[in-house]
Order: C-alpha cells, then structure tokens, then sequence
C-alpha cells in the first residue's frame, strides 16, 4: 500500500492542474464552484462530492490520476470551498438541499450516462441525487458514505448541537494567521494524522478563506459543518429503493458511517450492489487508500 500511494504522489508533478469552473444555479440562489479533470472535449464522466468540511481540491491527487481518460468535475459542495449558495440554518434538519444542488448541476449541464460518487456526506448526497434522476446514472461509487437508519435518527437527543460530531465542529478554531500555519497545525494530528502533504494542502488551499485582517479563515463555517452532522431527516432508504444505478460501496472497518446491516442482504439480492468492507481503514479511508479509491472509480466509468 505504501508503494502505491508513494507512486500517487510522485506522479503529482506531472498531472496537468485542474481547471476552476464556476456553475450558474439561478434558481439556487447563486453558483456552484468545480474543479474539473480530463478532456474539455468529452462528456463528464464522474461528478465527485466531497466529506462534510471538505472540498473539491482536498481530492485532486486522487482525482487528477484518471485525468487522462476520463472527464470529472468535482463539486464544492454548499458552505463548503468556493461554492457560493445560501446557507441557511433556520429550520434545517436533512441533506436534501444538498442532493438537490447535486441534481441541478446535473440537469444544467445536461449530463447523460455519468457516474457519481463522494465520500462520506458525498456519498450520500450522491445516492440521493440519483434516485431524482435514475435515468441520467450510469453508475455510483461511495466511499465509506452515511447512512443513519431511521431509529437512530429517532432515538438521538434533540438540538442542534446534540451530536458530539457537531459539538466537536463548533469548537474548531475558524481564524488562523496564515494557510502556512493552518497546514503547521493540522500536520499529523487527529483527523489529519494519516493524510498525505500534499492532501492537506489542497484541503487547506480551498479550505480556508483571506479576510480583511489578513488573516484566513474557515471557507466551511463551524456552524454550517455542525449543522450538517445534524441535519439527519432525509430518508437513505428510499433513495435506496428509487435509484437504479450499480453501486459500489466501500465502507470503513473501524469507525464507519455506513450502517446498513439490516438492508445489506436485500440490496445483495438486487445484483446492483457491491458491498466491501476495507481492512484497516477509518471513516477517511480515501485519504488512507487512494489506490483503491482509483481503481474502483476507473472500474465504474469504464
């Protein structure tokens, strides 16, 4: 393992950067900001969203690799990287909204035949966003993605800061002197201890925002990624039961966020799951396993 993701790195140097595109949602209220791989001149095919507090580019020496078959766009999510769409938590309570972004990129750009995939809440939102429009996915691919049954949304404490996930969101320090020091901060420590250099750095590149003082500060405002960890109503099931897309999931060993012991054996049944448990990995398993991150993106657009 170490090997390959020692030859991911290397390679970094020789990857042509990632082209910045802005895309206008009109009826959202504002525009969606994307890094986007491969040939300009093919149809799209992988729309990646990122983990809550995340961002596009966090992904780029992951996504980069299969720039020279393929054409991918990955998506700054709402509140998150330079994606600019209200973010309003007043009465908020499911990804929904976050799916729905998903769709309308879809449907403004006209994609046909693409294959969506994300990591953790992009997962989800990837699922969901393929159940509104069945007929326009070719395949999904999550990586360890969020799925809470419904009784356990049911059974946890009310409030916004109930979680100890959002708890721990609210608590992070925003303001930083310098996207240097935020980097001198993060290195090697709690969920940045098994990220590559150049992993944190793209996190951090559009992570965080210059502010009048000459400061930067937290692109994902602690509030909005609490929020999130919160915001636990809408229903994985049916869109479970809508979408037609083969999925392939790869889900964490310790730690994961993908409970779905008690529908695994219906999905199997389906023929359009494939379902793999990765020995050793945590909830950050692209950061821990970008090899195999690749593979089975290449896998599911071939």
């Amino acid at each position: 393992m170490d090997e390959i993701e020692g030859e991911l790195t290397m390679s970094l140097s020789d990857l042509t950067p990632p082209r910045a595109r802005a895309i206008p949602l009109p009826d959202r209220d504002g525009e969606v900001a994307a890094l986007e791989f491969g040939p300009p001149d093919r149809p799209v095919d992988l729309v990646f969203s990122h983990a809550n507090g995340f961002n596009a580019r966090t992904y780029r020496s992951i996504l980069g690799p299969l720039a020279a078959d393929f054409r991918i766009l990955a998506l700054d999510q709402r509140g998150h990287g330079l994606t600019r769409l209200p973010t309003v938590l007043e009465g908020r309570n499911s990804w929904d909204q976050v799916a729905e972004d998903l769709l309308a990129v879809i449907l403004a750009l006209d994609l046909q035949g693409v294959t969506l995939a994300g990591h953790s809440m992009g997962g989800t939102s990837s699922l969901m966003a393929s159940a509104r429009c069945p007929d326009r996915v070719k395949a999904l691919v999550l990586f360890d993605p969020v799925i809470i049954p419904g009784e356990l949304v049911a059974a946890a404490p009310p409030g916004e800061g109930a979680s100890p996930l959002a708890q721990g969101a609210l608590k992070r320090r925003a303001e930083f002197p310098s996207k240097t020091a935020v980097i001198e901060s993060y290195t090697g420590k709690g969920a940045f201890r098994n990220w590559s250099p150049a992993m944190l750095a793209d996190y951090v590149e559009d992570g965080f925002r210059d502010t009048p003082e000459g400061t930067v500060t937290l692109a994902c405002a602690p509030a909005w990624e609490a929020s999130n960890f919160s915001s636990q109503g809408h229903d994985t099931g049916a869109a479970f039961d809508l979408s037609r897309a083969p999925t392939h999931i790869l889900r964490a060993e310790i730690g994961s966020t993908c409970h779905i012991a008690a529908r695994e054996e219906a999905l199997l049944a389906t023929g359009r799951y494939q379902i793999e448990t990765v020995p050793g990995t945590s909830h950050f398993l692209p950061m821990e396993r970008p090899d195999l991150v690749v593979a089975a993106l290449e896998a599911a657009m071939s």
